[in-house]
């Protein structure tokens, strides 16, 4: 197709081309993101509002900041607003907000938007003032309201289902009790690494625009690079590049189709989170599969990419709705960056040891910083912070088209990349000791300076912990390939011990973010088991879930449970949605027991036919979830899986051999005898409730496409609802929505409702109820001296 003339179509865009997005609120500060084609003096106010937000009250908190260059016509802000009378929000009220933009060059006072199309309604309120809205949590902990979910790929299967979240918004946007409070998005807010074509054509042209420049893009070894701009790198032809020049582990093993169109630059990754918050940029015209060239096939799958891209298009004001009105807290998985980011240290020393791996993961981390952990912990950005010198180093690094060394070495200390060795340009592993003396633990280098992408947010009821499992890895000294602990000791003690210290001494809840499971279907670990034995352990993600790690498992329950008896974690990534309850029962009966449930979302647009199936009966039938059960060590901290099967009920009592150390390629625990154990915990999956729908319906309903009959879906049994019914998991594109039950006669529970469309009836929107109590019921099988847990039961 003839070139488009990039520098016109930006001047048809509006100002604004994404946000707002409201980010961590507390009572005394209110942050808001924004980006922006030109630059600005970003002004932030805050409002009262009366009758149910209807009414606009008096301005309370004001902010300014100037947004900073990314780029010629990248300018992105993350203004703080705060009292000026030493007033505080309040829970159980509405407040309102608007922005103001000051060109800062001219000092005048600019439009937000230009005029659209209604496909691209610039709406972004839920009231006739037009100001976006939200609500502190409330201060009743049984009305807090919180929503995650993860994993949105744009050609994914299935609707969006984020768009749900505006609608959860809507139906109680005039009850600061009942809207949702706060919103945290678990991983894999953007696809770097599997990216249709037609979305790649548009994120790289628009990337270049934005930023004025074209990278030149680092190939070849460390003695002899060449330099090639993204352009030179076309949509669908980059799999080799980012296999064997980058050395990213996402298109290997059959797999190459998943990175055949892998970002690159900073200008990809940019537009990639752009194109995914708003639809502003989607105004600009998708080829169609004939103007690109190819055979047919090639051009057919172009055209079907396009029709998937445009119906996310088609809903995206709602997305960009939901993120104005809710504060929202992110984490990235490795999708941000690329498949298997950091997994073991085989990736490590395969990618950050390659100029073009090294050069992509630092786009990808600098574009993390300005697009989601700007908003995570504005303090890290405020003037004479680690942040703030990034974000002026990022933008002297733009205005260098690349070329200033310096700073590109300032960046990556800034985001905790690790240095290189100058003979052989492998990164920098140093050793992480913990309280287990007999095993060494490796972790990548970092500098003091470097950001942390951990952080905590404090309410008065409850406290969220939000974890950094990918740059702070411990990596055994036992093979480049072994399953890493996803915390290394030195983080657990700064992720986890500390923030529990720190905790409100009035919060009644504590909940972690997890991106990766804690635990998950036994079919999995069964696959991952098998693939950890034949060493393929980049064909299914294997060392990202905690459970196959037993050491690492056994640190991250004894450091939760040495402080707290009720945890909630919230996790991802594995594109279904479930509740597991976990009871830990120390060895000492005077010691209460703790509990942990464990509340999975995912995928909010990437279901997959393995989802599809295990959502149903089917999987119910022939691979049903049975009770696991786990004993645990304290010195050094450890933990085996028991067998379940019926003949080990017949096992002795362990009272004389030592202790097996828990194997990574295999959790179960040997069939000779063990020693005692300092606790037990075990596992149950909590059943899902029928589907029920809810009290409303989707605003907009998807673009109308080819779909079966009515009649055919009644007579087809994949389609029917009683199959369709499965009692583990949720595997259709979904959206959580967590709260806490109590009352004077029943036990503190926490509910996770689970948002998808029906296949049955297309475009039903239903939600499955998963309850667990977060006190326990009935004491687990303690493991007392000479006693098997087996003979307790």
């Amino acid at each position: 197709m003839p070139p488009l003339h990039w520098t016109t179509i930006l001047q048809t865009l509006p100002l604004v081309l994404a946000g707002p997005l409201l980010r961590h609120v507390t009572p005394d500060a209110v942050t808001v993101w924004v980006a922006l084609k030109q630059p600005c003096d970003v002004d932030l106010t805050v409002y009262e509002t009366d009758q149910g937000g209807e009414q606009i009250g008096q301005a309370i908190f004001h902010g300014q900041r100037q947004t900073i260059a990314l780029g010629q016509h990248l300018h992105i802000a993350a203004v703080t607003a705060r009292s000026t009378q030493g007033s505080s929000l309040e829970s159980d009220r509405l407040y309102a907000y608007d922005l103001r933009f000051k060109a800062s060059d001219t000092g005048l006072f600019l439009p937000a938007e230009a005029e659209a199309v209604a496909e691209f309604s610039p709406t972004i309120s839920y009231f006739a003032h037009q100001k976006p809205t939200f609500a502190l949590p409330p201060s009743r902990l049984e009305h807090l309201r919180l929503v995650h979910g993860s994993c949105r790929k744009a050609h994914g299967d299935g609707q969006d289902a984020m768009v749900i979240i505006d609608q959860l918004i809507a139906a109680q946007a005039r009850s600061p009790q009942h809207r949702p409070h706060q919103l945290f998005l678990t991983g894999d807010q953007i696809y770097a690494d599997d990216i249709a074509r037609p979305l790649l054509w548009l994120a790289s042209g628009l990337g270049d625009a934005l930023l004025g420049w074209e990278e030149p893009l680092p190939i070849g070894s460390q003695n002899a690079i060449q330099y090639r701009p993204p352009q030179d790198l076309p949509p669908g032809q980059r799999a080799d590049v980012a296999t064997y020049e980058a050395g990213f582990t996402g298109g290997l093993r059959h797999k190459r189709e998943k990175v055949t169109s892998h970002a690159f630059s900073l200008g990809e990754y940019c537009s990639l989170y752009l194109l995914m918050w708003s639809p502003v940029c989607w105004q600009i015209p998708l080829p169609q599969g004939e103007e690109m060239g190819g055979d047919r096939d090639t051009c057919r799958q172009w055209d079907e990419e396009v029709q998937t891209l445009r119906q996310l298009a088609h809903t995206l004001w709602q997305v960009r709705r939901a993120l104005a009105n809710v504060p929202t807290y992110t984490i990235f998985d490795d999708h941000e960056v690329s498949d298997d980011w950091n997994l073991n240290q085989a990736w490590c020393l395969r990618v950050l040891g390659k100029p073009l791996g090294r050069r992509t993961v630092q786009n990808a981390l600098l574009s993390y910083a300005v697009f989601q952990a700007w908003g995570n912990t504005p303090w890290q950005f405020e003037p004479g912070q680690s942040g703030a010198q990034l974000l002026t180093t990022a933008a002297a690094w733009s205005a260098s088209q690349g070329r200033d060394a310096q700073a590109a070495e300032a960046i990556a200390q800034y985001l905790g990349m690790p240095p290189t060795e100058p003979e052989t340009g492998l990164p920098v592993f140093v050793k992480d000791q913990g309280q287990d003396q007999s095993q060494v633990i490796w972790r990548l280098q970092r500098h003091v300076d470097a950001l942390n992408w951990h952080y905590t947010v404090h309410s008065h009821h409850h406290d969220v912990i939000v974890l950094d499992t990918r740059m702070w890895r411990g990596y055994p000294d036992d093979g480049a390939i072994a399953p890493p602990m996803l915390l290394c000791p030195s983080a657990f003690e700064q992720q986890l011990t500390l923030p529990l210290q720190q905790s409100h001494p009035q919060s009644r809840l504590t909940v972690v973010i997890a991106p990766t499971n804690v635990f998950q279907l036994k079919v999995i670990d069964w696959y991952h088991q098998w693939q950890l034995r034949r060493r393929q352990v980049f064909t299914a993600d294997v060392g990202d879930a905690w459970n196959i790690n037993m050491k690492a498992l056994a640190s991250l329950l004894l450091t939760l449970f040495q402080q707290r008896r009720q945890v909630v974690v919230l996790s991802g990534d594995i594109h279904y949605g479930a509740a597991v309850r976990l009871t830990y029962q120390p060895h000492d009966p005077a010691q209460p027991p703790s509990v942990l449930v464990q509340l999975t979302a995912s995928s909010f647009k990437n279901e997959e036919l393995l989802t599809h199936l295990i959502h149903t009966r089917l999987k119910s039938w022939l691979l049903p979830e049975s009770v696991r059960t786990w004993l645990g060590w304290n010195t050094p901290q450890d933990m085996v899986e028991l067998p379940s099967r019926p003949w080990h009920r017949l096992l002795p009592a362990a009272t004389t051999t030592s202790r097996p150390a828990a194997q990574s390629e295999s959790s179960k625990a040997p069939t000779d005898r063990l020693p005692p154990a300092d606790w037990v915990c075990t596992l149950e999956w909590l059943p899902r409730q029928p589907a029920q729908a809810p009290a409303f319906a989707l605003e907009r309903s998807p673009q109308p496409g080819p779909s079966r009959p009515s009649w055919w879906r009644s007579l087809n049994p994949w389609t029917a609802r009683w199959f369709q019914e499965g009692k583990d998991v949720v595997g259709r594109n979904n959206v959580a929505v967590v709260s806490i039950q109590t009352n004077a006669t029943e036990p503190e529970t926490i509910v996770q409702d689970l948002y998808w469309l029906a296949p049955w009836q297309p475009s039903q929107l239903v939600s499955s109820r998963f309850t667990g109590p977060l006190t326990p019921q009935q004491t687990p099988a303690a493991t007392h001296r000479g006693q098997t847990p087996s003979e307790t039961h």
